[in-house]
């Protein structure tokens, strides 16, 4: 309702004064390629063939319905029509395609982009978090290092059970000393 008060309002211009006819041009193109479609069938072949042997047939035997006599003039001249008009609606239809095709391969350039980036993006965080790993402690270096530290802690108190029980720890320590890895 408001559409319509708003066209009959005096203070509020047209978009045009002039009449226009809207017509889709893709309505168009659609058209044209359903018909370059059907003109690249066997059946419209098929369907040519049969109407062009009926011509040839109905004007070499039938006296009586001679419109086109032998060079057949008038068949020529609708061959000739009808290739003035598929001619030209086969290009429309293989420009709307060209069109197409550019349209995907943009969308295609756009994605494989875009997979790049993430690809580059993932290749990046997977190589910081090879070299975090690489800083983290492992298992066998903590068993080691625990080891060592048993091995010293043990070594450290040797000295004191030696002053305490005499001779037999002070060799038993120096053979702990030397199986320890350096």
């Amino acid at each position: 309702m408001s559409d319509l008060w708003a066209r009959q309002r005096l203070d509020t211009p047209r978009t045009s004064r002039r009449f226009a006819v809207n017509f889709d041009v893709e309505a168009v193109g659609r058209f044209s390629e359903s018909i370059a479609r059907f003109l690249g069938t066997g059946r419209y072949l098929a369907i040519q063939t049969v109407v062009v042997i009926i011509w040839i047939a109905l004007n070499l035997i039938a006296v009586k319905w001679r419109w086109d006599p032998y060079p057949f003039i008038l068949l020529n001249l609708a061959f000739s029509t009808q290739a003035a008009y598929a001619a030209p609606l086969i290009l429309l239809a293989q420009n709307r395609q060209e069109n197409r095709d550019r349209v995907s391969l943009d969308e295609d350039r756009r994605r494989a982009e875009q997979t790049k980036a993430d690809t580059e993006y993932l290749a990046r965080e997977l190589a910081a978090l090879r070299l975090a790993v690489g800083e983290v402690v492992t298992r066998d270096y903590l068993r080691r290092e625990l080891e060592e530290l048993r091995d010293m802690l043990t070594d450290l108190q040797q000295p004191q059970a030696s002053a305490d029980g005499a001779a037999a720890g002070a060799s038993d320590g120096s053979e702990r000393r030397s199986k320890r890895p350096g």
